[in-house]
């Protein structure tokens, strides 16, 4: 049997087992929120054109409006100015089979539960590889916090100085994009950054290394307690817009059940 006749069999099966790490889209989702000097990212909108009525006898229908960047997203390099200038930097023009690759997921939730600027830091992904061995290249590496089970405004956690969410260090970034070279990385938070990323050097160093680097980010992940360690496989195919710097998307794990 064929590679992809075995993988058709498996997931009709249901011994290979599609995970959704996607959050629904609703008007009610946050959104991150900038200092009021900058611009701002726009929350998903759905408008009614016809359901089934004078306007639309025989169909139902919505005109919907959003950010790149709401939801459960995907960051490409255009969207820092570290990867402005990035070959095939946009989602529109990223080769496909950049969407599609291995997952290492590194288990936080325990530190997050009990610090919410809890660090993702060098010694805490070298203490992950000794138990489930290297990060291959070209993974995607995701960081489990169980931030996708807070709602409302515990999920961006706003306190006077600014939101307070886990996230990696800049040295924990550089070190998967330089000693690892991962494909991306992916949080369960709003940002690949911490809530308190504004604060690091360089500020916001995941969108900063990951995106000069050409790598990608996975933001709004739902459900990474249902991913083993090892062994998965990620679909994360952003939309594709024209000289787009991110898009929301449907993120799928394709994990087997043994």
């Amino acid at each position: 049997m064929s590679p992809l006749a075995s993988f058709a069999a498996g997931i009709a099966s249901g011994t290979i087992r599609v995970v959704d790490l996607t959050h629904t889209l609703d008007p009610d989702f946050p959104v991150i929120i900038l200092p009021p000097e900058f611009g701002q990212c726009a929350r998903f909108r759905m408008e009614e054109i016809s359901a089934y009525d004078h306007r639309g006898p025989a169909w139902k229908w919505h005109n919907i409006s959003m950010s790149e960047h709401t939801g459960t997203h995907f960051d490409a390099p255009s969207h820092w100015i570290s990867g402005r200038d990035v070959p095939n930097g946009s989602v529109d023009e990223i080769d496909p089979a950049a969407f599609v690759g291995p997952v290492c997921v590194i288990d936080c939730s325990d530190g997050a539960a009990q610090d919410d600027d809890f660090e993702l830091t060098v010694d805490g992904i070298t203490a992950w590889e000794q138990e489930y061995g290297r990060i291959p290249t070209a993974a995607w590496v995701l960081m489990r916090t169980d931030w996708s089970k807070r709602r409302g405004a515990a999920y961006l956690n706003m306190r006077e100085d600014g939101p307070h969410s886990p996230g990696p260090t800049p040295d924990a970034i550089r070190f998967l994009i330089e000693q690892r070279d991962i494909r991306g990385f992916g949080t369960e938070t709003v940002g690949t950054d911490a809530g308190q990323g504004s604060h690091y050097t360089p500020p916001y160093p995941a969108h900063y290394y990951l995106h000069g680097a050409g790598k990608y980010g996975l933001q709004c992940l739902n459900a990474l307690d249902e991913l083993p360690a090892t062994g998965a496989v990620l679909v994360a195919a952003p939309l594709k817009i024209k000289n787009g710097t991110g898009s929301p998307l449907r993120v799928l794990a394709l994990v087997e059940d043994t």
